[in-house]
């Protein structure tokens, strides 16, 4: 039974691994965005795979508004299913282009409208707090406290700091290189603060952390090997609960503080645009939402007539 199911969307599922390759090469798209997309094509695999669909051109509009609320009624979130029928319409779109389908009713899918949720951002004295509670007692003290420093002095995404190399940092003039979605460079000034505990962990840490082993990553873990994006996410959490903050605290969050710190602080939008790698002005907008609401809380308080 499994195995009829699997024959019967095997021409999807051979297609999705090219579809990656397609958008990391063609499209210059992150690996994790590539991998999350495979992942809602996975899901919309198993349901075509319900409808008994052996024809990609036989997929109907009435089929695909099914899948859409096949993925409400799995409770997902708005902007989830929206990225699933993204990755639909871009998987068919591929489709066309390598010749195996000569048309397509995905582009008349409309996805579901998502609030714009304005991000959380700490106040100065609360980030303060947060990148500084380490313990300094904690054998790994240097290595976290340099990457707290690095995440909110540069805005560096988990995956952004996981994967620092030794040659991305120059403490002479205190930069270092940031390869972004997509394999994006960008180079982010970094303040004396975090260059001293980057260079004091360089020498005094890492290289107990190295022992023997080769290895060109700039964080390391106990065992000498590479942080990975979710290891950066226990730091934060870890720092998070020592710093006695309620709520959800990510590496996420400190981007958003230096985003909306930056911006309040008389940054110009562009620069910012450019030291968080974000593509569109827009999306590094949201963080001048966040200083309004700012000041419609100073006004509320202070003004006499709020």
């Amino acid at each position: 039974m499994v195995a009829a199911k699997e024959n019967e969307r095997c021409w999807y599922v051979a297609q999705i691994k090219p579809f990656q390759d397609y958008l990391r090469t063609e499209c210059g798209l992150a690996a994790n965005t590539a991998l999350a997309y495979g992942c809602d094509l996975q899901r919309f695999s198993a349901f075509c795979g319900d409808l008994k669909l052996k024809d990609p051109e036989k997929l109907t509009p009435l089929q695909l508004q099914n899948f859409a609320r096949f993925l409400s009624e799995e409770k997902l979130a708005t902007s989830s299913i929206s990225r699933h029928l993204s990755s639909v319409k871009m998987f068919f779109r591929f489709l066309i282009l390598i010749g195996m389908v000569k048309k397509s009713h995905c582009d008349l899918m409309e996805s579901p409208k998502t609030w714009q949720r304005l991000p959380k951002v700490l106040n100065k004295k609360l980030t303060v707090d947060l990148v500084t509670a380490i313990d300094a007692k904690s054998p790994m003290f240097l290595r976290d406290r340099t990457m707290m420093e690095l995440l909110y002095a540069t805005g560096m995404r988990a995956s952004e700091a996981a994967g620092l190399v030794l040659r991305d940092f120059n403490f002479q003039i205190g930069y270092l290189r940031c390869l972004g979605k997509g394999e994006k460079e960008r180079i982010i000034p970094i303040h004396t603060t975090a260059v001293n505990y980057a260079k004091d962990y360089l020498e005094n840490l890492r290289p107990k952390l190295l022992g023997k082993k080769q290895e060109t990553a700039f964080f390391l873990s106990r065992t000498g090997r590479p942080l990975n994006r979710v290891e950066v996410w226990r730091i934060v959490l870890k720092a998070a609960q020592q710093a006695g903050l309620t709520g959800k605290v990510t590496p996420h969050t400190l981007r958003h503080c230096f985003g909306s710190h930056l911006l309040a602080g008389g940054a110009d939008l562009r620069s910012v645009q450019e030291m968080l790698g974000h593509a569109d002005v827009s999306t590094t907008q949201i963080y001048t939402h966040v200083d309004h609401e700012y000041l419609r809380s100073v006004h509320k308080q202070f003004h006499p007539k709020a």
